[in-house]
């Protein structure tokens, strides 16, 4: 197979481009001689410019995530429990508990991601305290979903209505937004 002149010309050019720029031609500066190693140090602690650029963030997190928690509380657990799906005899209801108790081990991992990005807003902060219980008795919930406990999916909804509650009056509205399969596969 003959390969153009042109090819070979632009290959070769770019080739020598690539040699000379990994290449150190210029002359030593400020006393460093070519083939000493040199480090570069990053600076170990990056944060926002301000402490309201902090706050807005923070209040933008608590929405995504409380928003993801909601949604997939609300589609998985909540909606297949008031249609009966968790009931005996019912069909599909394996599929549908360990549907439920996935979405419950990511509603209580985005609660938690929630509570922690409310920190960084005072009134936030202040709504939430008293709720941290409340996510927290949310860890045991995803095991009792799975042995058809029914008064798993309620505190899952109290819990969901109480976040929300807090963060519409802290300024701060929640919206349901269902988290895609890969979101829920990652746990965010």
């Amino acid at each position: 197979m003959a390969v153009p002149i042109r090819r070979l010309a632009v290959a070769l050019t770019l080739c020598c481009a690539l040699l000379a720029g990994s290449t150190a031609w210029a002359a030593p500066q400020s006393g460093v001689r070519h083939g000493d190693p040199s480090v570069a140090v990053a600076d170990p602690t990056p944060s926002p410019s301000t402490s309201a650029e902090r706050q807005k963030f923070a209040k933008t997190r608590f929405v995504a995530n409380a928003a993801l928690a909601a949604g997939a509380s609300y589609k998985w657990i909540w909606k297949p429990y008031k249609d009966g799906k968790f009931k005996k005899g019912a069909s599909h209801r394996k599929v549908n508990l360990v549907k439920a108790a996935v979405a419950g081990a990511f509603t209580y991992n985005r609660l938690k991601a929630a509570v922690r990005n409310a920190q960084g807003d005072p009134t936030l902060a202040k709504a939430l305290a008293p709720l941290s219980s409340a996510i927290a008795g949310l860890k045991d919930l995803p095991a009792k979903l799975r042995k058809g406990d029914d008064s798993a999916a309620g505190g899952f909804n109290d819990v969901i209505n109480k976040v929300k509650d807090a963060g519409k009056g802290a300024g701060a509205p929640v919206k349901d937004k269902v988290p895609s399969t890969a979101q829920l596969r990652s746990g965010s």
